[in-house]
């Protein structure tokens, strides 16, 4: 049952938002224009456009060109008065006593709270997998990635001709076929086939395997199966072996095994030497769950997000809102039964909006409304002149395209949606730069293999 509508204190009432990703930077944007006292708090000092990290940790893009000083972003909400940036992380969260607990302890208190922490890697219980197979959700992932990427061929370059572990510096396994995992895949056979070629003496990057594993059926699960059987086969053209109704069972730094079931219903045992692997397999929400649960009973689903009412708000404590991908929200359309809300980055940006226009509404005593989300499509890119789409278009309805025409809508689409006008100008020219010469300008390491000397 949902709580009915308590006023905030009407005299600069506190908000307090937790996280500056796509939902909470909507949050502020809106909140800022009120008579309302705001404070975000991220552990960085950038926010940034996840949908193109994947092209930081291939060297397609510079880290800046997808990310922006946080200060920088909101400088015209700050100029208002009623803004203040904290770097630093939660810790914790006492509903009771309405403040958050940041890292040394300070306390900030609140009137009202928006927690938009996303998300993070889920292992599925084997965590000790993370340090052999990295996940990408931070740009110290992307970078750990492309350390791990371009080495590889360093060191198969180091490797004698009859070495029996050179083939496995050559084999890259990604683990996970939804939009992030498809995209890795087709990238990384890009670099090998199209961008090292001529670059190398003792080998040919051209006799690289890149694998990509899905548990499932089929790749890209969530788009419907047409589409998805033509993304398969756009990946094959590509070169990446795929291989779906795989199911991993170990990773270590040699590489990974895997089963399959096999038409008469037995399961095979497969062992993939490779020395990267990359996970995009599964997520969990961001720890933060966890310590709002403890505070406020409230419940969370398989993943660790939180259960919100309608209204995107905690049950028993509508003060406090969660967005994003934290949230295990649903939409409530007009008419129609509520569908759960995908975690992309429009649902996350809907759910900010809303989650600030409900503060604005209780601060005049006035009912929330419920949650709508509008979904414009599903986009998915699988590498050059290669992707998928299914967009929803007013009268027309579903439409759905592959391969060149999906391509380019999917420049067009991220260029735009970039923070900041700079950095749309770095990435179309990055971008046209790498179309006309394969080649990619961002494949800088720092240290990639350390120095045993003392120093």
């Amino acid at each position: 049952m949902q709580a009915p509508p308590v006023p905030i204190k009407t005299e600069r009432p506190r908000v307090v938002v937790i996280g500056c990703g796509f939902g909470g930077i909507e949050a502020v944007r809106k909140l800022s224009k009120a008579p309302v006292d705001i404070t975000l708090i991220d552990r960085t000092n950038h926010h940034l456009f996840q949908p193109l990290l994947y092209q930081v940790a291939t060297a397609g893009l510079p880290a800046p060109a997808i990310s922006g000083p946080i200060r920088h972003i909101l400088r015209h909400e700050i100029q208002r008065g009623n803004l203040t940036v904290l770097l630093g992380e939660v810790m914790d969260i006492d509903a009771r006593a309405r403040c958050v607990v940041l890292d040394g302890q300070e306390h900030v208190p609140y009137d009202a709270l928006i927690v938009a922490t996303g998300a993070t890697h889920s292992y599925f219980g084997h965590d000790g997998w993370a340090a052999y197979a990295p996940g990408l959700k931070t740009l110290a992932d992307a970078f750990d990635i492309r350390r791990r990427l371009l080495t590889a061929f360093e060191r198969a370059e180091r490797e004698g001709a009859e070495s029996p572990v050179r083939q496995s510096w050559l084999t890259f396994a990604v683990v996970g076929a939804g939009p992030t995992g498809v995209e890795m895949a087709g990238t990384m056979a890009e670099i090998a086939y199209h961008t090292l070629p001529r670059e190398f003496h003792r080998i040919d990057s051209r006799q690289a395997r890149v694998v990509l594993i899905e548990g499932a059926q089929r790749v890209l699960g969530a788009f419907p199966e047409d589409l998805s059987a033509k993304a398969h086969e756009q990946l094959r053209t590509l070169g990446v072996e795929v291989l779906t109704g795989a199911r991993v069972t170990h990773i270590d730094a040699q590489g990974l095994s895997y089963e399959t079931t096999a038409a008469d219903g037995s399961v095979e045992k497969q062992v993939l030497p490779a020395r990267t692997v990359i996970w995009a397999a599964g997520v969990a929400a961001s720890p933060l769950g966890r310590a709002l649960a403890n505070s406020t009973g409230c419940t969370l689903d398989r993943a660790g997000r939180v259960v919100v009412e309608p209204d995107l708000s905690v049950p028993g404590h509508p003060e406090i809102q969660v967005v994003g991908d934290l949230a295990a929200a649903k939409s409530y359309p007009p008419k129609g039964e509520p569908t759960a809300v995908p975690g992309v980055s429009p649902g996350a940006k809907q759910m900010g909006r809303t989650a600030a226009a409900n503060i604005l509404r209780r601060l005049k005593g006035e009912p929330t409304q419920r949650f709508r989300y509008i979904d414009y499509g599903s986009l998915a890119t699988i590498g050059r002149r290669r992707a998928v789409m299914m967009i929803e278009v007013p009268v027309l309805g579903h439409v759905k395209a592959s391969g060149f025409l999906a391509w380019l809508f999917w420049l067009f689409v991220h260029i735009y949606f970039l923070i900041g006008f700079r950095n749309r100008m770095v990435v179309f020219m990055d971008w046209a730069w790498a179309y006309f010469t394969s080649q990619r300008h961002a494949r800088v390491v720092p240290d990639p293999m350390p120095s045993k000397r003392s120093p």
